[in-house]
């Protein structure tokens, strides 16, 4: 297991419902998003406003507040509610094999990429945004398609990373409904589930192949060397600048031959310097060319952030001499900030004197100008990576340099001994920099006057290009429209998911109340005696079948009336005390409170008979109640 399998297996992000027109702003709601982003680690600025305003908004209107100061209040008090919040925002609906014709493309692509790879070298993918996981083991099953299921459990590693840690502990488990899986055919299920009871359990060697881990794509650094990468109906719920800052990550994390996977409501049509399209209906792009500088400067930063080996103690007069002859301005600080070598050429070019050996940095000049290192330091340290300012100007009398300033830690055991700061000088570079600009500024006002005789054509260029802008203005509207659209679809097809499990809840409700009532029912309708259940207002509630056939009166006619003003040849009055001291007697189990007497009274048929009537209280429930027994022992 790599670094990247390490971290990610021991550990697609979202807008919410809205219709193209913007939400109102909430008060406060930048408070809102920056507490989350402080306490939690989400961060949401970059959202679709107008969306993540109403599934906000949605939140707080199901807890009862109003504003966003109360709602910081009430998180604060209830931390419970991050999580149902989050649920609300991160909006996860994904299937097996969604768009399947987009899916067989892919499969086209990856099998290409495939057999173009040596059989002992590995294969890398990334599903960004997985959600509870669907798109995650979809790959795992084209992969196994491709190549067989022994080969990809061996060759291929899916990164299947999100924000939302729910849906990721849901997706290791690998188990899902039948409701999940019916899209799938039948050799497909049996090929790749199990059966469990009521659940489906997805292959366990392939499981093996996907590492899960949560990683925002806003924040962190993206996974490397990808092959193909799956982001589907993840980037249509981020704002513009958000979307080009993530479309950025993705180019760099694809391989020269690799592939992505959009969704249906994504097109990548502002970024077409970074992409170009494979099929652009089913969403399927390969990466430009790349700057290969780009990928050297960025493994080059790595490899400076590698610790260094300790130099032996022999060798510590070499190290000083290497440490002198560095092409740049170098400062050395131990684990306190306290300055701890200082080569010549910093020395001179900061005035630095061997009295400054040992004093904290922070008393320097040098360490707020000509910028602020200090914060840098700090992020340095805490983050292990160098940080790098380019640029910075330094006024020394009239004259001004420029310098590139490099911070980077200093490790030894994998444990911090203090950092390093590079100074190099590229004033040389700045000033030549300044001197092309003028030159191309030179040769732009030379060719504007060439064209000067070609100013109608260049007018009708112009227009044309206008055209086109507007064109392709009105495209990108048309385009934010379809992913707000998407957005209220996903969203409606997730309430609608919810709608429907609460349904077979109730549905399972009811069907175990009519058992019950069912069976309650025939209890009452098997004793030999007159039963009567009344409320706490001497309202009946139950009239079993004796009572019916003593008195004359059916179930439906009595239900809800007082028992006492029933005409049923019984002298109730002679009643109302003993029902009255049974509704007032305590309900505990065990609690005395039965009163029993012989009435005469005239069943239905008008023929008289003497009835034993005994009351009783209701007891171990919440609700006040009595029972009223009639049993019928001989004529009047």
């Amino acid at each position: 297991m790599d670094s990247e399998e390490a971290a990610l297996d021991g550990a697609p992000d979202g807008a919410g419902p809205s219709t193209p027109a913007e939400a109102p702003e909430l008060d406060g709601f930048e408070e809102l998003l920056e507490y989350l982003r402080r306490t939690r680690g989400f961060d949401f600025r970059g959202y679709k406003r107008a969306s993540l305003t109403r599934r906000v908004q949605r939140r707080m209107q199901t807890v009862a507040v109003t504003s966003c100061a109360d709602y910081i209040d009430y998180l604060e008090v209830r931390p419970d509610e991050f999580p149902q919040l989050f649920n609300a925002i991160l909006i996860n609906v994904t299937a097996f094999f969604r768009d399947g014709a987009a899916w067989e493309a892919l499969s086209a692509q990856l099998r290409a990429i495939t057999a173009a790879r040596r059989s002992s070298e590995g294969i890398r993918l990334w599903c960004a945004g997985c959600a509870s996981g669907e798109e995650a083991y979809t790959l795992a099953m084209v992969a196994a398609e491709i190549m067989g299921v022994e080969a990809a459990a061996r060759r291929v590693k899916i990164y299947a990373t999100d924000v939302d840690e729910e849906a990721l502990a849901h997706a290791r488990l690998a188990t899902y409904t039948a409701r999940a899986v019916e899209g799938l055919n039948a050799s497909v299920l049996e090929k790749y589930f199990t059966r469990a009871g009521q659940l489906y359990v997805f292959h366990k060697d392939l499981r093996r192949t996907v590492i899960f881990g949560r990683h925002d794509l806003v924040q962190d650094a993206p996974i490397s060397r990808v092959d193909a990468l799956t982001c589907r109906n993840t980037l249509m719920y981020f704002n513009a600048e958000t979307q080009t800052k993530i479309v950025e990550k993705l180019h760099f994390a694809l391989a020269p031959d690799g592939v992505l996977f959009l969704g249906k409501a994504e097109m990548l049509l502002t970024h077409t310097d970074l992409f170009t399209p494979i099929d652009l209906k089913l969403r399927l792009f390969a990466p430009a060319r790349r700057d290969s500088r780009t990928r050297e400067r960025m493994l080059a930063l790595q490899a400076r952030s590698m610790p260094a080996l300790p130099a032996p103690a022999a060798d510590a007069a070499l190290t000083r001499v290497a440490f002198e002859a560095l092409p740049t301005a170098a400062v050395v600080l131990d684990s306190d900030s306290r300055v701890a070598l200082v080569n010549a050429r910093a020395a001179a070019l900061f005035v630095l004197r061997p009295e400054d050996l040992g004093r904290p940095f922070h008393d320097l000049e040098l360490s707020y100008r000509p910028a602020e290192l200090r914060t840098c330091i700090d992020k340095a340290r805490a983050e292990q990576r160098p940080v790098v300012l380019k640029g910075v100007e330094r006024v020394v009398g009239s004259e001004k340099a420029y310098f590139d300033i490099e911070v980077s830690p200093l490790t030894l055991d994998d444990a911090g001994v203090g950092v390093q700061l590079a100074f190099s000088d590229v004033t040389t570079v700045h000033r030549l920099q300044e001197e092309l600009h003028r030159a191309q500024a030179e040769l732009e006002a030379a060719q504007e006057e060439l064209q000067s005789a070609s100013e109608e054509l260049e007018t009708t260029n112009e227009e044309l290009q206008s055209t086109v802008e507007e064109l392709e203005t009105t495209n990108e509207e048309l385009q934010s429209t379809n992913e707000e659209l998407e957005t209220m679809n996903e969203e409606l097809q997730s309430t609608n998911e919810e709608l429907q499990t609460m349904n077979e809840e109730l549905r399972q409700r009811g069907d175990e109340l009519n058992q019950v009532n069912g069976f309650f029912g025939a209890i009452l309708a098997s004793l030999r005696v007159g039963v009567a259940v009344l409320d706490e207002q001497l309202l009946v509630k139950a009239w079993n079948g004796k009572m019916e056939d003593l008195w004359g009166m059916r179930a439906d006619e009595v239900d809800g009336k007082n028992f006492l003003n029933l005409d049923i040849g019984v002298p109730l009055a002679e009643l109302h005390p003993s029902i009255r001291a049974a509704l007032a007697s305590p309900r505990e189990e065990g609690a005395r409170g039965d009163e029993e007497r012989t009435l005469d009274c005239t069943n239905r048929r008008g023929k008289p008979v003497r009835c034993r009537v005994t009351v009783s209280p209701m007891r171990a429930t919440s609700n006040r109640g009595a029972l009223v027994l009639f049993e019928e022992v001989g004529g009047a």
